[in-house]
């Protein structure tokens, strides 16, 4: 009986290492399959192809983009990402660098600033440096130069172009007459020929801003704001007070 015990436990024993080596064996049947992606960003597509043969895996283009850091035909980005562990015979796919971006600068000298600026980004290119100048007897916001040049040496790879602008016309500024004393009607006149507004008494709101005006006034004035001598500029408020 205890011999039978004996071959039992034996046979159990033999058992579970068979069943250990089985798992085992199995594990690194699998385990050795697999393989980490290497880093292909930056790559020659046929450098990154062959990185990817030496583990087992295949390489698989996908879309193509330009890039400023990375040369042409070269790897842009990848997926699997770097480090992750893959079977054997995994496809990884990869975007594929077309280069830098390149445009031609476009002739704006002549025209005002702000279409300058507009035409640039059209070309996909990006406004630099706007230095303002004052150039007496040329047309005020009209942009007089531009670095790098237009068409200068052909293309070039997304630069950011400088424009010069001469300086935008200044509003004129004006003295602010003396209307005191005399009719509010005839102060009335003078300030909107000067190009002033007239506001009403005791009332932030301008008028003339929504479409209406305010009563003609009536009597003499005897204060005005702003006061006389002031320097102002065309649409100042002018309030008046008369009696």
């Amino acid at each position: 009986m205890r011999r039978l015990f004996r071959l039992v436990l034996l046979v159990l024993v033999l058992m579970l290492v068979s069943l250990v080596s089985a798992l085992t064996a199995m594990r690194f049947a699998i385990h050795g399959r697999e393989v980490r992606t290497p880093n292909l960003v930056g790559l020659p597509l046929p450098k990154a192809e062959g990185a990817l043969t030496d583990l087992g895996l295949l390489l698989e283009t996908g879309d193509s983009f330009y890039s400023q850091s990375v040369p042409e035909g070269g790897v842009v980005s990848q997926a699997p990402a770097p480090g992750t562990k893959v079977r054997r015979g995994w496809r990884v796919r990869v975007a594929v660098s077309l280069g830098a971006s390149r445009a031609a600068v476009p002739d704006v000298v002549g025209q005002s600033g702000r279409a300058g600026e507009i035409n640039v980004r059209r070309r996909g290119l990006e406004v630099g440096t706007l230095a303002i100048v004052h150039l007496p007897g040329l047309p005020p916001d009209q942009v007089v130069g531009e670095s790098p040049p237009p068409n200068a040496s052909g293309s070039l790879m997304s630069p950011k172009v400088n424009l010069l602008i001469t300086a935008p016309e200044e509003a004129q500024a004006l003295v602010m007459p003396d209307f005191t004393g005399k009719s509010a009607a005839e102060a009335a006149r003078a300030i909107e020929q000067a190009g002033l507004r007239l506001a009403n008494r005791g009332s932030d709101l301008d008028t003339t801003q929504h479409g209406t005006k305010p009563p003609p006034p009536q009597g003499r004035v005897i204060h005005q704001s702003p006061a006389p001598g002031q320097k102002v500029t065309p649409g100042t408020t002018v309030i008046l007070d008369t009696q």
